[in-house]
């Protein structure tokens, strides 16, 4: 007989409804009341979400993208009804008592988590900016028949110069656009400009960053980010959402 552990997804107050929403590996999805909170949990499979296995697996893009999208999937119909706190991915236990014991060590960041983002969901702003060019045969390793070395060497001055100019606006406008929605919402946070290589964006991205705003707040906060894209027409500016707050929720908050 397989072994089972007890995969956590996230905790929330009681009470709780049971999203209804597929568990990973067509598992059952199941609450767990523990004091006043509820942690929401299924069964999963030890030989894949193991130690061992889960060292294995975690080398597979395919299968990590289908948990991650599983996991957020729980979490998502469990924030529809009420405050939220996502635990990691493949957050597993080896049964009930030990994630009871969980639990319990986290309960005061859990019910800090949790009183943070009660009726609040997490909206993304990205902000990307056109990538100043190399200088087309300026950044070529020899000058060009037509020019001088000292001509070349100029240019090749130039467009750096033009591309740290540039580099600087990006971030000056990164920074106000931050600053700016910042100031409407109950917390932010700036996060790494993501690899160009995973999102297929063109450009620089200036801005990446997270908004905790308050559920009757989310349509004047999407109004200013319109806004600030009026404003700013050498940037794509957009926003996401709305999410679960991942980026709020995190236990290790004060």
């Amino acid at each position: 007989m397989t072994d089972r552990g007890t995969y956590l997804y996230a905790v929330t107050r009681a009470p709780a409804v049971t999203p209804d929403v597929a568990a990973l590996d067509n598992g059952t999805i199941r609450l767990v009341e523990h004091r006043d909170l509820v942690a929401v949990v299924s069964g999963v499979d030890l030989a894949d979400y193991g130690e061992q296995g889960l060292r294995t697996h975690l080398e597979d893009i395919r299968w990590l993208e289908r948990v991650a999208r599983g996991h957020d999937a729980v979490v998502a119909a469990v924030a529809a009804s009420g405050p939220v706190a996502p635990f990691r991915l493949a957050t597993v236990f080896f049964d009930d008592v030990r994630m009871r014991a969980r639990l319990d060590e986290c309960y005061p960041a859990l019910l800090r988590a949790l009183e943070r983002v009660e009726g609040r969901m997490e909206w993304s702003v990205k902000a990307v900016v056109p990538q100043v060019g190399e200088g087309g045969d300026v950044a070529a390793d020899s000058p060009p028949p037509q020019l001088s070395g000292a001509d070349y060497l100029a240019r090749k001055r130039d467009a750096k110069q033009q591309r740290e100019a540039a580099a600087d606006r990006g971030a000056a406008l990164g920074d106000t656009l931050h600053q700016t929605l910042s100031s409407t919402v109950v917390a932010s946070r700036r996060l790494p400009a993501q690899d160009v290589r995973l999102t297929g964006h063109k450009g620089t991205m200036v801005l990446n960053a997270a908004y905790l705003v308050d559920n009757e707040a989310a349509q004047a906060f999407t109004d200013l980010v319109a806004e600030l894209r009026s404003q700013n027409p050498e940037a794509v500016v957009e926003a996401h959402g709305p999410w679960p707050p991942y980026s709020f929720a995190t236990l290790d908050d004060p």
